[in-house]
């Protein structure tokens, strides 16, 4: 196991087949899942997780699991990754998080997030990041807001129908060159 980033509270590390069982339990909760197009079976998470291990192969980073200091509880993932998808603000970096919802309220998204945020400009050198919700989904954009991301537009998700509740998104972005995160 590699870690990559300590926090007061948080430990970001590499992914390891025991944290398989609670990512698949991530993934199926409807609570967490309610803003994306559908929850994912065991076996789409497996793809998942074989996705993120071959981006961190790809490019020395990726989506972080983020587990709890004190109890070890694996407690959901933040970290980065390429957007893969055409929309005019790629080619880009985005941040991104999903926990458990019993690890909600407790701030652990706000500061896996802002960590994040410092590790890709101080140990990546990355100079911008962004990230994208859907508009129903009020919550990502408070983060958004809370770790200094700015409001860019809003635009239609690609890979989204049209007709889709989903299918409207907004786009926030921060400066890692003159942020203070």
């Amino acid at each position: 196991m590699i870690q990559y980033i300590e926090t007061r509270r948080l430990i970001l590390r590499s992914w390891q087949e025991e944290d398989i069982p609670h990512l698949a339990r991530m993934n199926g909760d409807d609570k967490v899942m309610e803003y994306f197009l559908k929850k994912l079976s065991y076996e789409e998470t497996i793809a998942l997780y074989n996705q993120i291990q071959e981006e961190f192969m790809a490019s020395g980073f990726g989506t972080y699991a983020v587990e709890e200091k004190d109890t070890g509880a694996f407690i959901g993932f933040v970290g980065l990754r390429h957007v893969t998808f055409e929309v005019d603000f790629a080619p880009a970096i985005e941040i991104l998080w999903r926990l458990l919802p019993e690890f909600w309220g407790k701030g652990y998204a706000t500061e896996a997030a802002r960590a994040c945020l410092n590790y890709a400009k101080d140990k990546l050198k990355l100079k911008e990041i962004v990230s994208f919700t859907s508009l129903p989904n009020k919550r990502s954009q408070h983060l958004m807001q809370k770790i200094g991301m700015t409001r860019i537009k809003e635009f239609g998700h690609p890979l989204v129908e049209p007709n889709h509740p989903l299918y409207r998104h907004i786009l926030y972005k921060i400066d890692l060159t003159t942020s203070e995160k």
